[in-house]
């Protein structure tokens, strides 16, 4: 990856987009805005979590922005969550892309009247495709590298 390098203003406003498009991820998350969430994908896309990021065997796949729904309405069992985005690399190619950006999310539950915390450290490899002037998630690989749980 170059550092510092010119670019051009539409590779800028790309690389702009597509950021915006990760940081809506998180934000329809934590708002439980699953159709928002859904929306961010193109209608054939290909979702897949691996529990553990060195397996070689994905935990679930799904395949259809219809599929996704499950998936993120999962979010409502959390009293609450936030998903913090942090590093994020991008290679553009076209109207296609490839990314790989890091989460912190915290998911917060309650039972039998105690609080807990579980922290989830994730890596998403990510492709995406430009289709009528917007940027979507064609793919999006969830890998998670580490998950913490405490008392809160």
């Amino acid at each position: 990856m170059a550092v510092n390098r010119a670019i051009s203003p539409e590779e800028a406003a790309d690389r702009l987009s597509i950021r915006e498009l990760v940081d809506a991820y998180a934000h329809c998350a934590d708002r439980r805005d699953a159709k928002g969430q859904m929306a961010l994908f193109t209608s054939d896309t290909h979702f897949v979590v691996y529990m553990d990021s060195k397996s070689d065997t994905p935990s679930r796949e799904l395949h259809g922005r219809e599929s996704l729904a499950p998936v993120f309405d999962n979010l409502n069992t959390y009293k609450a969550t936030m998903h913090f985005n942090g590093q994020s690399t991008v290679q553009l190619n076209g109207d296609s892309a490839t990314g790989v950006s890091y989460c912190l999310a915290h998911h917060v539950t309650e039972q039998d009247g105690k609080r807990g915390l579980m922290i989830a450290s994730i890596r998403y490899l990510d492709t995406f495709v430009k289709q009528e002037g917007a940027w979507y998630f064609s793919e999006r690989k969830l890998l998670v590298d580490w998950i913490e749980t405490r008392p809160l």
